[in-house]
């Protein structure tokens, strides 16, 4: 379905239409303080974040979108709850999206005052419902909070908007309830060809909202849904951007970056296999090379098992192996295994530039 969607522009990106799916995140510093919130989206930038959005609660945020957006190389997108006037605001400072929930907004009139800044400058409207702020109409129309409640609920608000004589809109829709969301997004991509920003509301921990957001992300993903993702977290919004990165590469969607298999530890281990892959994936994080490395802890038979790894190492007793498309490279003492490994990738990477 995502190359059935319309294809919408935020600053130089393009969504929908079959583009590749982008990673969105958010600031967690205060708006206003430039400083800091430059900062932090310069960091989620090298990691990898492709859109960022900022809270913005009060003028003065809305009036930092200005200097902020000077100082970054990603789109910004401006999220606005209650007060219209603060879209407006963060509009004519160049946010290069909105996101409001029109049912928030207020009267018609005050929509619509949001509408014509963001169609003045030609600039996309996310709208849409998460279930902490679905109507009272839909919980009495469905008896609480249900998929086909929020679809509806997010149907309302994209018509209203295009009523009003605009279409440059993504919508979202989003539940903590993991099945719920998968429902929500199932029923509402039926619905509209509007692009869809997805993921999982409120997912939890860096542990258990990862998990969650796989789940429900990639069984809303694999169904072809979504065109922007957002892994939400409660940590560092770089941790949103790691997962996100790996949820996309698990389902095909996503080339380029080293992508680390490892086996689980079993009593032929002899190795600190643990350890050892924890720092691979670390050693690799920067590497550009759209390889797979394998960190196995069996020199028996790792190889064998990783044999589609494209690089390899498995440890022994007090040594380990080097290996490439599971045949054996060499052999080498266990404190070497690192450096060995990554001497391959680096050669690899000089053979590709």
């Amino acid at each position: 379905m995502r190359e059935q969607t319309r294809k919408t522009v935020i600053g130089d990106r393009v969504i929908g239409g079959g583009e590749p799916i982008l990673i969105q995140s958010m600031t967690n510093t205060r708006t206003e303080d430039t400083e800091a919130t430059v900062r932090q989206i310069r960091g989620l930038e090298q990691a990898g974040c492709d859109i960022i959005r900022v809270a913005v609660p009060n003028m003065e945020a809305a009036k930092a979108v200005k200097e902020i957006k000077k100082r970054i190389s990603i789109p910004l997108v401006a999220d606005i709850h209650f007060d219209y006037r603060l879209a407006i605001a963060a509009i004519e400072n160049g946010a290069d999206k909105i996101r409001i929930n029109p049912g928030n907004i207020g009267e018609a009139k005050r929509i619509q005052a949001v509408v014509q800044a963001a169609k003045e400058r030609k600039i996309p409207i996310r709208v849409g419902v998460n279930s902490g702020s679905l109507e009272k109409k839909y919980l009495e129309k469905y008896h609480g909070v249900t998929a086909e409640g929020l679809a509806e609920s997010a149907m309302e608000k994209v018509a209203l908007i295009e009523e009003m004589g605009y279409e440059n809109l993504v919508v979202s829709i989003k539940s903590s309830d993991v099945p719920m969301c998968i429902k929500a997004h199932e029923i509402i991509a039926e619905r509209t060809d509007h692009p869809l920003h997805v993921g999982i509301t409120e997912a939890g921990t860096v542990y258990g909202g990862t998990v969650r957001s796989a789940v429900g992300l990639g069984a809303i993903l694999a169904q072809g849904i979504g065109d922007t993702i957002r892994v939400s977290l409660t940590g560092d919004p770089l941790e949103e951007i790691r997962a996100a990165k790996l949820i996309l590469r698990t389902l095909g969607l996503r080339k380029g970056g080293v992508q680390v298999i490892s086996c689980p530890t079993c009593g032929r281990t002899r190795i600190d296999l643990i350890s050892l892959a924890n720092q691979v994936e670390k050693m690799v994080e920067d590497i550009p090379l759209d390889v797979k490395v394998a960190v196995m802890g069996c020199a028996v038979n790792g190889p064998g098992e990783a044999r589609e790894a494209d690089f390899g190492i498995a440890g022994g007793d007090g040594e380990g192996l080097l290996f490439k498309k599971g045949q054996i490279v060499k052999k080498v003492p266990e404190e070497k295994l690192l450096e060995a490994l990554l001497e391959e990738l680096q050669a690899c990477q000089k053979k590709s530039v």
